[in-house]
């Protein structure tokens, strides 16, 4: 018999779930249909969204949810996670959940298809730079992999430079589609205080006029912040031209 986990139950959400649910954003009913390893450290889940794509006519590049997972302690924390092969008519798409040791990975390893889980939308914006941009300057890990997997799909054939920061080494084993005018360098994240210091020097190394680019930037809290200003200092990239977010925090 398979048992089914759901946060349906889960008694508290905290101060994060009383400003949500003070600004009224919905809630919806995920039920996982498929679970596929892409590495041992890497699964996707594909969900049916229980009405979350049924009023929508597209949905956007980095588009994401915020998932409620249980702690083990009574509580659900939220995570937020991009929303990849999307199919409007159907009400489904996947997630890809980078394997750790946490309520949202460890909920990711043990799913099961049936099992469900609530989501919340609110708080994912972003379009696309108009006018298009001469190129893209991208720099992200494997936690915003997913995000930049929609992002270069939906660029096309515009020139972009990626990096991409891995922890495992079969990391580099993900699949990332791009176009041919895609440059793509994966970076080995190192340990402790200067874990994120690799992936920065091979961005700085790069440098360019890169004044009519946009720049797009998801790392963790502080690789984040240096990479923008890496951006802005070395690529001439203006503040207005970039878009950052920090994934996590180390």
């Amino acid at each position: 018999m398979t048992t089914t986990q759901s946060t349906r139950t889960a008694p508290g959400r905290g101060w994060q779930g009383a400003v949500l649910k003070a600004m009224r954003a919905p809630d919806f009913e995920l039920t996982v249909t498929k679970l596929t390893e892409l590495t041992a450290h890497y699964v996707r889940l594909s969900f049916s969204g229980g009405g979350l794509l049924a009023d929508r006519d597209h949905v956007h590049p980095t588009m994401w949810i915020r998932m409620w997972f249980p702690t083990g302690k009574g509580s659900v924390q939220q995570r937020g996670y991009t929303v990849l092969n999307a199919d409007l008519a159907a009400d489904t798409f996947d997630i890809e959940f980078a394997i750790h040791d946490g309520p949202a990975a460890n909920w990711a390893k043990a799913a099961q298809p049936g099992d469900t889980i609530t989501a919340t939308v609110m708080g994912s914006k972003f379009a696309l730079p108009e006018p298009r941009p001469a190129g893209y300057v991208m720099v992200g890990d494997t936690a915003s992999l997913p995000a930049i997997t929609t992002l270069l799909a939906a660029i096309g054939e515009s020139p972009a430079k990626v990096w991409l920061e891995w922890q495992h080494e079969d990391d580099k084993q993900l699949a990332v589609e791009a176009g041919e005018n895609v440059d793509i360098t994966w970076v080995a994240r190192g340990p402790g205080a200067a874990s994120g210091s690799a992936l920065l020097d091979s961005v700085e190394s790069a440098a360019f006029d890169a004044a009519d680019h946009f720049g797009w930037v998801a790392c963790d809290m502080k690789t984040t912040r240096a990479a923008v200003k890496l951006l802005r200092a070395k690529f001439n990239l203006e503040k207005k031209s970039i878009k950052s977010q920090a994934y996590w925090v180390a």
